[in-house]
């Protein structure tokens, strides 16, 4: 039997492998309850938005309107005290029904931004029912820089009431060079009735 080696050594001396894993520090964790927005302000109740990390994960899981039907947003603060830094994204959206014959996967125009200060929609519309929820994750990438504009995407998984598991990708920019210090996440119509928002650094070594 061969034994694996990395650059002539055995694996019994490897203590990391360059690249396999990046520093990910938990930051904040935020839980909704009947809350009208999710906020995240670089600077306030221990929350860090700058050049500590090149990369900020914010993970989402349970999260439960109050209003039927409604959609989870969000919206960047580049300055100021409003959410409206300027957004050029585009999307794809999968879906699937538990009765295996209705599905789709494809660009969708009816949720991407061109150029619009609005908030962005980052899923399929979930139900208040009692056991439907949505789960995801958004990425946004050196928030602080004053050079470049600001890349950010998104990924969510949504149960709905019809039985459909939807699945949502959307990427994009902030266009601007201010940086940026805010991150609110809102529903469309009605409260965040429960969730769990956490936010996290992530170093590259």
């Amino acid at each position: 039997m061969s034994i694996v080696t990395y650059n002539d050594r055995s694996i019994a001396n490897i203590s990391a492998i360059p690249g396999a894993a990046k520093s990910l520090t938990l930051i904040k964790t935020v839980t909704a309850n009947e809350s009208s927005d999710i906020t995240f302000v670089n600077g306030t109740s221990d929350v860090v938005l700058d050049s500590t990390y090149p990369i900020y994960k914010f993970v989402f899981t349970n999260v439960h309107p109050e209003n039927n039907d409604a959609n989870l947003m969000v919206n960047f603060r580049d300055g100021g005290s409003n959410y409206d830094a300027s957004k050029t994204t585009t999307t794809h959206v999968g879906y699937h029904g538990e009765g295996a014959g209705d599905s789709a996967w494809g660009y969708s125009n009816g949720i991407d931004l061109a150029n619009s200060t609005s908030d962005q929609r980052i899923g399929a519309s979930v139900g208040n029912g009692s056991d439907e929820s949505k789960c995801g994750e958004l990425y946004l990438f050196n928030p602080s820089s004053t050079t470049f504009v600001k890349h950010f995407f998104c990924v969510t998984s949504t149960y709905t009431q019809d039985n459909y598991a939807q699945y949502i990708r959307v990427g994009g920019y902030c266009n601007t060079t201010t940086a940026i210090d805010g991150v609110k996440f809102v529903m469309n119509s009605g409260d965040i009735d429960v969730g769990t928002f956490k936010l996290y650094g992530i170093k590259d070594s």
